[in-house]
């Protein structure tokens, strides 16, 4: 089930209503939600029900075992590692088999070796990657003793099923939503009304922006080879409006979704393009993948407390690690390390603060929400760091977009070619993308200081209930009469 897909629109208030009938007792809510998460989730397909249900019995059971086995190091150990391979083992054999045998054979048929290893063609569960690192967050906290063991199966059930986040994330550490599931929640009007905002803005940004972006997108993609250097410097700068406003749509409607259940998750975007380094936007896109690589395998590898040869080479991990975490494809893989090598340099070059994975930042701040950000516009040297990060950026969404590696040369090529800089072909739909994206940048910018756009600063004329009510109602108009035509959701392949 999609949010944008007509069966949600009466699927969330019936959960919502049933949710509150139950207010008196926790674990019945926490039983709805496991049952109206496995119904969301197996409406896709419900074949892949057993596939997360053994992820979560699973890392529910590693974790009564190593508590269990306290004062027996060894023993703990063993049961997170096994539930580690486990669960990585599960992902491996959907996600990237297919691309390892393939690769495999090829190298062996450069050497001089014929072997044609046998491809399984896995349909790829949604959302696999996200509920597979949100399990093993947990088993990894319970064995470093961060979190005690859970004995509540049902809470831990809706844990790792939570259904606003379930196939897209913000990907939630056990610290952070486990305990919210094992205690009573009480309905907050406030909370749940600016959840709807935040719902709002979030449909806005997938089916105003995105969606129209992703239709002139297509189009170019089609033949890129045939369209001019302009056409092609417009189609990326429409995939990096696009991507984002797919993506932090998602996270947006997650987010106000689960305020509406008294459950709060953390902030996945901060305005990522207006960053003003590498590093500065990857603390702000995909917050909750890059601190997760930040404490489970960056801080593990050493960090920056080391020589900086192992320094960039921890970098460096980390974002090839990002790239393939997206895909089993080479043109993820370089994308990943096209991000590490520029963050590198950057550190070199500028000695920035610390980068995305890093110590310095933690991860109960970002947790928080903080979206400080300077008050004044930026000029002079930070608007053109700011433009140039945005430029390295789009670049890089070329690479993620493009379906194989020739594509992505023939597209690199042609944004060579200055004596195509003709006019952008008449497309309707490129004239309305690019509106709407300049719409969103800025509306952004203005709204930079708060949680979301639609939070709104209770002075000047938006102190007035009927001009906040205006807006509201102008946004939903133009979703049911402006809207494009439905795409899923990018991040649903990963």
């Amino acid at each position: 089930m999609s949010f944008t897909s007509l069966q949600f629109l009466f699927f969330l208030p019936a959960v919502f209503v049933l949710y509150w009938t139950l207010h008196r007792s926790q674990r019945w809510q926490n039983l709805l939600l496991v049952v109206a998460s496995y119904v969301f989730y197996g409406w896709w397909d419900w074949r892949f029900l057993g596939l997360i249900a053994l992820t979560t019995a699973a890392s529910f059971a590693s974790g009564l075992a190593i508590e269990h086995f306290e004062g027996h190091e060894g023993r703990r150990r063993l049961v997170a590692a096994a539930n580690i391979v486990l669960n990585l083992g599960i992902l491996a054999l959907f996600k990237y088999y297919d691309f390892f045998a393939d690769n495999f054979s090829a190298l062996l048929s450069m050497l001089g070796f014929h072997a044609d290893l046998p491809t399984l063609h896995l349909i790829l569960p949604v959302g696999i990657s996200f509920y597979t690192f949100q399990a093993l967050s947990y088993t990894i906290d319970v064995f470093r003793r961060h979190l005690r063991a859970t004995h509540d199966v049902v809470a831990f059930f809706a844990y790792i099923a939570f259904f606003p986040q379930l196939v897209a994330g913000p990907i939630e550490r056990a610290t952070q939503l486990l305990p919210q599931m094992l205690r009573r929640r009480t309905f907050n009007y406030s909370d749940a009304v600016d959840g709807l905002r935040q719902m709002l803005w979030g449909f806005c940004k997938k089916m105003l922006v995105a969606d129209t972006c992703a239709m002139a997108v297509d189009i170019i993609w089609q033949s890129p080879g045939e369209q001019s250097a302009l056409a092609l410097v417009v189609g990326a700068f429409l995939f990096t409006i696009q991507i984002y406003g797919d993506f932090s749509g998602y996270s947006d409607i997650a987010v106000g979704c689960a305020r509406l259940f008294g459950i709060r998750l953390m902030q996945n975007f901060r305005t990522p393009y207006f960053a003003t380094s590498l590093a500065d936007f990857w603390r702000r896109w995909h917050i909750s993948l890059m601190t997760w690589l930040r404490d489970y395998v960056y801080i593990p590898l050493g960090g920056n407390r080391c020589s900086p040869s192992r320094h960039y080479a921890n970098i460096l991990i980390v974002f090839l690690l990002s790239g393939l975490w997206h895909g089993a494809a080479w043109t993820f893989v370089l994308w990943g390390l096209y991000h590490g090598v520029l963050v590198c340099v950057e550190r070199r070059i500028d000695r920035p603060v610390p980068c995305p994975p890093c110590e310095g930042e933690k991860t109960s701040r970002l947790q928080k929400g903080n979206t400080a950000q300077p008050s004044r516009l930026p000029y002079g040297r930070g608007a053109l760091r700011a433009g140039w990060v945005f430029l390295l950026v789009s670049f890089g969404w070329i690479l993620f977009r493009a379906p194989d590696l020739t594509t992505f040369i023939d597209y690199a090529a042609g944004l060579t070619h200055l004596s195509s800089l003709t006019a952008f072909a008449t497309l309707t739909m490129g004239k309305q993308a690019l509106l709407w994206s300049a719409a969103l940048l800025l509306i952004e910018w203005l709204q930079r200081h708060r949680a979301h756009a639609l939070d709104f600063p209770s002075c000047g004329l938006l102190r007035f209930r009927a001009v906040r009510w205006t807006i509201y109602y102008v946004l939903i108009a133009l979703l049911l009469f402006c809207h494009a035509d439905e795409q899923a959701f990018i991040y649903f392949q990963f």
